[in-house]
């Protein structure tokens, strides 16, 4: 029993190397490189370049006077709590399929004026007192970052006195809102999508779809939203195709008119691929992103002391101290470039095993295609831990024919169709895609239809499954998929 409890207390024990291992793993490309440069900072030992130094001799006598035996003392660790994204690296070590990418890119930047501050500076070509423009500033402040504002004029009217100090009255606030709406873009300023809706179509020039567009809104906005097109054609007696053009014009408007534009400056994502596959005569070619492959070596001038310290005839003590500085910097140095090999190693055959697992998705982009695959698939396959997978899987991306993907998108659970094949999830997903774009929208399926006809295909799936599908893919119940 005791043997039994040390050996899983030993199991779930890691060594600071090993925990350092797998969060360079974890790094997809650009953090890798920012890793790698700190490493460069900090240990003086480590140099990036494609020279390679000759091994420094690790047979010197460290045992001397006023030094004790060192022991590596490995404690329990809490995984989890040294596996949070931080630091990274730049250079290059010699291997193949490494793609040709080695040309430095960094994160690109919006920049600009907020929205606030786009409208403000509109209100400058108006002609308004003191007041009204301050009023005015104050309802442009109230405007949220999708463009509405969403108070009462009441609340308004207050809060100009209590803050502003500015004592007006409803009607002069909803004449200055009047101004707010004639701004850019078109819509800002509403307090409520059918207002909003009302402001574009009464820019734009009349037209008998605008004004048919424009009654629908004001007089029948419930039955529009809800898609009561019956409704619709009698109350305003008008033909199918007269509704299909003005609605065609609604479907123009922009619902969200602050939506285009940042309220501050911000970062924009940029992927950078780890990996990139493509198809060469019919074939899949796996290249790792020149990027995760820098060129490292010991320092010579480091290794020279090395050198230098066990060459000399008499040794201080503070000669001796330096050297296990040296030393220390050397390991560290030696096992960094241990540790990327061991990295791109890694990505490498979990990608690689990815790949040909994936094979006939790869070759044809289909995603029904795509076979049942968990993490414990690929892990079994390159036998590693699970874990391992995981960090690749989560945190990198591969540029594929059909589009750069992140790489855990190729999981996917399974289930079993009539023939009791095992297929992929997503392939039914994608099967369910297609069901509802090729429908009849002006009778949209139900779930329980879709699931009959899921079923005639040879995938018993229940209705609420049909319903977990589409809303994980966006697809709106059949009443609001319905068109003229």
């Amino acid at each position: 029993m005791l043997r039994q409890q040390l050996k899983y207390k030993l199991s779930q024990k890691l060594s600071p190397q090993q925990i350092q291992l797998m969060k360079l793993i974890q790094l997809p490309t650009q953090a890798f490189e920012q890793r790698v440069k700190q490493e460069l900072e900090e240990n003086p030992a480590l140099d990036s370049g494609k020279e390679r130094d000759e091994k420094y001799d690790d047979d010197f006598d460290n045992s001397q006077d006023d030094y004790e035996e060192r022991e590596t003392i490995e404690t329990d660790i809490n995984v989890d709590e040294y596996l949070s994204d931080d630091d990274i690296p730049s250079y290059r070590l010699n291997a193949n399929n490494y793609s040709a990418d080695d040309e430095e890119k960094s994160v690109p930047y919006a920049s600009g004026t907020s929205f606030g501050q786009f409208l403000k500076t509109q209100l400058q070509t108006y002609r308004l007192s003191d007041t009204d423009r301050q009023i005015a500033e104050f309802l442009v402040g109230s405007v949220d970052e999708s463009g509405y504002i969403r108070r009462s004029i009441d609340d308004m009217v207050d809060d100009l006195a209590f803050t502003q100090n500015v004592y007006t009255d409803n009607e002069t606030v909803s004449k200055i809102l009047q101004i707010v709406h004639q701004l850019d873009p078109a819509g800002v300023g509403a307090r409520s999508l059918q207002e909003c809706l009302l402001i574009q179509l009464k820019r734009k020039t009349p037209t008998k779809d605008i004004d048919l567009a424009i009654r629908l809104i004001e007089d029948a906005f419930d039955h529009f939203t809800k898609k009561h097109y019956s409704k619709l054609l009698s109350k305003f007696d008008i033909t199918e195709d007269e509704l299909r053009e003005a609605i065609d014009e609604i479907e123009h408007l922009n619902p969200k008119p602050g939506g285009a534009y940042s309220g501050n400056t911000r970062i924009v994502e940029h992927v950078v691929p780890d990996f990139t596959i493509k198809i060469v005569d019919g074939d899949l070619e796996l290249t790792l992103n020149g990027r995760n492959a820098p060129q490292m070596h010991v320092s010579r001038d480091y290794s020279n002391m090395m050198k230098g310290y066990k060459e000399a005839k008499e040794k201080t003590k503070a000669q001796r101290d330096a050297v296990m500085f040296i030393k220390q910097k050397l390991d560290a140095a030696k096992w960094f470039i241990e540790a990327i090999k061991q990295r791109q190693e890694t990505l490498f055959v979990t990608m690689s095993s990815i790949m040909h697992y994936q094979k006939e998705y790869f070759l044809t982009g289909d995603e029904r295609n795509l076979r049942p695959m968990i993490l414990k698939d690929i892990a079994d396959e390159i036998e590693m831990d699970v874990s391992t997978v995981s960090r690749v899987a989560n945190s990198k991306y591969v540029d594929t024919p059909y589009g750069t993907k992140l790489i855990k998108e190729f999981f996917s659970e399974s289930m079993t169709n009539d023939q009791g094949e095992e297929v992929s999830t997503k392939e039914i997903k994608k099967i369910l895609e297609i069901t509802v774009a090729e429908e009849n929208k002006r009778k949209p399926l139900t779930d329980e239809k879709l699931a009959k006809i899921l079923k005639e295909k040879g995938y018993p799936i229940a209705r609420r499954t049909i319903a977990k599908y589409r809303e994980q893919l966006d697809i709106p119940v059949a009443r609001l998929r319905k068109e003229i």
